[in-house]
């Protein structure tokens, strides 16, 4: 289940300010580890004022990870996620970053975000004991979405 989106666009802004608020003022928001999503929604953005777009995503990875830093987000970038098929190892996958061990970021530089990286994203979490993972695109258009992948729908 998509439980938030945002572009940089006028109602993009709107929703990440909206957001922030909400924590800000301790407001009940109802989202797992919403804290740490928003210093990220926050991050992405702060990140992307400075740079712009046009980068290739490592560029964007490298900035957000510093930017985290700022927040005191513990930050793990290129971390391998192991594929198991009737419990042996078939293979990895490569995550862009993992937030504080709670949250896998996926980086993307395109023009819009697509079912091909949501369903990269859906497979990370999958893959893991991690339930929450956020797309950012530093597109043309700043985009980002937030997915939750509960621990009851994983197989073991």
């Amino acid at each position: 289940m998509w439980c938030g989106y945002g572009s940089a666009g006028e109602e993009g802004l709107r929703t990440a300010r909206r957001f922030l608020w909400l924590l800000r003022f301790k407001v009940m928001v109802n989202y797992k580890h919403a804290d740490i999503t928003g210093i990220i929604i926050k991050a992405f953005y702060n990140v992307y004022n400075k740079l712009g777009y046009g980068f290739l995503e490592k560029i964007y990875e490298n900035a957000l990870c510093i930017e985290l830093k700022k927040f005191g987000m513990d930050c793990k970038m290129q971390c391998p996620i192991d594929v198991y098929y009737d419990s042996e190892k078939i293979g990895f996958y490569i995550a862009d970053m993992i937030v504080n061990n709670c949250v896998i970021i996926e980086v993307k530089a395109a023009a819009d975000l697509c079912t091909e990286h949501e369903a990269q994203l859906t497979n990370y979490l999958r893959a893991t004991e991690i339930e929450v993972g956020m797309l950012l695109n530093f597109g043309k258009t700043a985009s980002f979405k937030r997915k939750v992948f509960s621990s009851e729908y994983k197989l073991s």
